[in-house]
């Protein structure tokens, strides 16, 4: 029997198929004041957006406040852009075909389904409807149900600023998800864990539907003799800690050479305790707090894990159930069978690894997916070039964490295991696009 759910879901679906040929017909000034009115509304909204990421994850105002400044900057620059990413490219011809016109056009997918994640419900939420709308295409949105006030006020503004022919938003569970994933949607934008992206891919492929796919990975950050090692460890303490690590782009493994590595803890330790303690106690109005109960047992495990097997405790450790609050916590001595080194750890763990060469980093990581990050603190280029050549990830900096996620002209996405597809900037609006070949021939007089 076909569900009340499955049945509300077509009809909207329906409208979307047939409504996107008067969608692909906008132009970029029709397309910017979309635009223009989703930045407002959000804009009309960011109080109770901050409140609700609050709700959700205890997020401090200030990461709050990141999420919601990073969908309006990727909205000012496809405002800036948008006319020039639209305009046809013209080819010279090759040798053979002189006299032709070769062109290629930037045309929609078509009706793009859009599933949110959890960590950053409202960024990863709206950052994608930013290409979608700004290379022509209709949309129906899930929302992530595990972050509820946050999925409240991302649909309220959906709603507010969208037709539903062009842009629809649904509330719910993993009900709701198998139900849209039946649909033939032309493309598919998902961001979340590599097992779910699996199943995500699956069912794409049985309508043929392109995807891209924001994974995730154990992503490395490498600390060399020549670099600079308090930045280093403060750098690399702050990107774990940064929505109780919560991100994909948190380091997870810190590989650090051997006679520097106590030096290492010492400086993380010091800027953990000055920043995100008072009087030797946790401020948790500066540091988020695990989703759900289900994750804070599962990063819980982590550390039980890895101290059942050898593992110290070098900082932290400390965990608190009732508001599922997991400190910053540094290990050091973990064997390589432990179960922290083979998930990825979506918490405040950091795990220090020495090394003696570049290969013991590189074996390291060929064992596992190649990850959606990788950070390299060193100022020898040699070094650099040689761990760039013997591994790879999605994207790197160089002395910093995540820094190459805020530069939208550079590509962003993972590779292989950590993701499928490209987006910020002019690479999202060509990520949602189809670019469509042309060859004109001359007609015969």
């Amino acid at each position: 029997m076909v569900s009340v759910l499955s049945m509300e879901l077509k009809r909207v679906f329906d409208q979307q198929k047939a409504h996107q040929w008067t969608v692909k017909a906008t132009n970029a000034a029709q397309r910017k004041l979309k635009l223009q009115k989703l930045k407002d509304a959000i804009l009309a909204n960011a109080d109770a957006v901050k409140q609700a990421l609050f709700s959700d994850l205890r997020k401090p105002a200030a990461e709050a406040e990141s999420e919601v400044a990073g969908v309006i900057g990727d909205i000012d620059d496809a405002l800036a852009n948008l006319e020039c990413w639209m305009k046809p490219v013209e080819i010279e011809p090759s040798p053979h075909l002189q006299g032709t016109r070769a062109i290629m056009r930037y045309e929609p997918r078509g009706v793009c389904l859009l599933f949110s994640a959890w960590n950053f419900p409202f960024l990863l939420m709206f950052q994608p409807v930013v290409p979608i709308v700004a290379a022509g295409n209709c949309f129906i949105a899930k929302p992530n149900e595990m972050a509820p006030a946050t999925s409240a006020i991302s649909a309220k503004i959906l709603r507010d600023v969208f037709d539903e022919r062009e842009g629809a938003v649904f509330e719910g569970g993993v009900e709701l998800a198998n139900a849209l994933l039946e649909l033939p949607f032309d493309h598919v934008f998902f961001t979340g864990s590599p097992k779910v992206g699996r199943t995500v891919m699956a069912a794409a492929a049985k309508h043929l539907a392109s995807v891209t796919l924001e994974l995730g990975g154990k992503c490395p950050a490498v600390v060399d003799r020549a670099s600079d090692l308090p930045l280093a460890a403060a750098t690399i303490a702050a990107g774990r800690c940064f929505n109780s690590g919560q991100v994909c782009l948190c380091p997870d493994v810190a590989w650090v050479r051997e006679d520097l590595a106590d030096e290492f803890v010492k400086q993380a330790r010091a800027f953990i305790e000055g920043t995100y303690y008072a009087d030797g106690k946790i401020n948790k109005q500066a540091f988020a707090r695990i989703i759900d109960k289900r994750n804070f047992e599962r990063v819980k495990g982590y550390i039980d894990d890895a101290v059942s097997r050898g593992a110290k405790i070098a900082f932290g450790g400390r965990t608190e159930a009732e508001d599922l609050t997991i400190h910053p916590t540094v290990l050091t001595g973990v064997p390589l069978d432990a179960t922290i080194m083979k998930e990825e750890v979506f918490g405040p763990l950091l795990t220090v690894m020495t090394y003696k060469d570049i290969s013991d980093i590189a074996a390291f990581m060929r064992r596992g997916g190649k990850p959606l990050a990788m950070y390299i603190f060193s100022k020898d280029q040699t070094f650099i070039d040689t761990l760039m050549l013997e591994t790879s990830s999605g994207g790197v900096t160089v002395n910093g964490w995540a820094a190459h996620w805020f530069e939208p002209r550079l590509p962003f996405g993972g590779v292989n295991e950590s993701g499928i597809g490209r987006y910020h900037g002019i690479h999202g609006f060509k990520e949602l696009s189809h670019e469509r070949a042309m060859l004109a021939v001359p007609a015969a007089a």
